[in-house]
């Protein structure tokens, strides 16, 4: 017993010295993945998990931290289901060592909420997230960032869902509380701006999107790197915004812009690296340039059922879209099952009354009227009219759709 004691004393500094090593790679690691520099950061979470699993029960809940902090760089890659284990094991960590009610393990919760919303199970991310923001505001200061951070996520689920009215007090909340509690030119504040303006155009207030994407894109390119992926989709929801107006030569450079930092930063199969391309694809399309709309539908659907599932909301967006380009050109027999797996596919995601449905009943409708089927296209119209008229206040995109 006497042994074992003085081996401890031994080897305690030696061992205290390991785990200041640790988190200072950590904390390094946390800047470059700020930074966009994914690979780097990777490499030194991995450091500072080994040098944590090696300190054993006593650095339990900073173990738990450096996994939470490395699934968010394989959340960020689209490496899910690496992603949802490391997630899963910080929370069972921290759920023991600290308790279910610690802001600690509050913030696993909302990275495991923020990684199901990726995935499309919206269901379970809600209860997720909603739990968090429960412990974040029991537990922490009202204007606390966290506490912002939780405001912003569930709002951001809630605008994903269509449910704009529960989306926009959230994410102005959260967006308020940020410009508050950080400095003025704080990532985050961007990211708030941003969100707000996502919730515009899906609103179509495209008047009151375009400045804030615009204050939003000026604060990150003087606070983070000219190849962040941030900076990235901020371009891309101009674009949009451009793209809704028909301001189709602004647009396009925004996009490509985008599409390339988001395929040299994430990878080339990267589900951003999708949603630019399906992007892109949508504006050809619009423009009548179906050649080169095609191949970029092709590869964005490849992706999304590769890394997000055959189930997921974004393969019906590009089902979708690759049915309205074959319906464009005639090819009716590739067209019509493309257009019915999307309508199941978000049946199944969203529900039977979701408002995102309306879009494509109705260019199934349409498909089957130029067939000459009108009865059957006509219970189709009428699904699609009360699709709409059950939700109001949300506007639905026509064919081709943006993620």
């Amino acid at each position: 017993m006497k042994s074992t004691i003085l081996l401890v004393l031994f080897l305690a500094p030696a061992l205290e010295a390991d785990t200041r090593l640790a988190t200072l790679l950590n904390n390094e690691a946390a800047t470059h993945q700020a930074q966009g520099r994914y690979a780097d950061a990777e490499q030194l979470y991995r450091r500072a998990i080994d040098i944590w699993e090696a300190a054993g029960a006593a650095a339990r809940p900073d173990l738990a931290r450096g996994l939470s902090n490395l699934a968010t760089i394989h959340r960020a890659l689209g490496r899910y289901s690496a992603a949802r284990a490391l997630f899963e094991r910080a929370f069972g960590i921290l759920d023991k060592s600290l308790g279910p009610g610690h802001p600690t393990t509050a913030t696993t919760l909302n990275n495991l909420g923020e990684l199901y919303r990726d995935q499309g199970d919206y269901e379970l991310a809600e209860r997720l997230l909603e739990q968090a923001l429960r412990i974040r505001r029991q537990a922490l200061s009202a204007g606390h960032p966290e506490t912002a951070a939780s405001f912003a996520n569930l709002g951001e689920l809630y605008r994903i869902r269509g449910r704009f009215d529960r989306a926009e007090p959230l994410i102005r909340q959260a967006l308020e509380l940020r410009r508050k509690a950080l400095p003025a030119l704080h990532p985050d504040i961007g990211k708030g701006l941003n969100s707000l303006a996502l919730l515009y155009l899906n609103q179509n207030r495209h008047a009151e999107a375009e400045p804030l994407l615009l204050e939003a894109l000026a604060l990150w390119e003087r606070s983070l790197g000219p190849g962040h992926p941030d900076l990235a989709a901020g371009r891309n929801n101009l674009a949009q915004i451009y793209y809704a107006q028909r301001r189709y030569g602004e647009a396009e450079p925004l996009y490509k812009q985008s599409l390339a930092s988001w395929e040299r930063t994430l990878g080339p199969n990267h589900p951003t690296v999708a949603s630019g391309l399906n992007n892109l694809a949508a504006l050809y399309y619009s423009q009548y340039r179906y050649v080169q709309a095609d191949p970029l539908y092709r590869r964005a659907l490849a992706i999304r059922e590769k890394m997000l599932g055959p189930d997921h909301p974004d393969v019906a967006t590009s089902l979708n879209n690759l049915a309205a380009l074959y319906f464009d050109l005639g090819r009716f027999g590739e067209a019509k099952p493309l257009y019915e797996r999307a309508i199941a596919v978000k049946e199944k995601a969203l529900g039977r009354d979701h408002p995102d449905l309306a879009a494509g009943v109705e260019n199934l409708a349409n498909l089957l009227r130029a067939q000459g089927r009108g009865s059957k296209a006509d219970v189709l119209y009428r699904r699609a009219a009360r699709l709409r008229l059950g939700f109001a206040t949300t506007l639905v995109p026509s064919s081709p759709a943006m993620p």
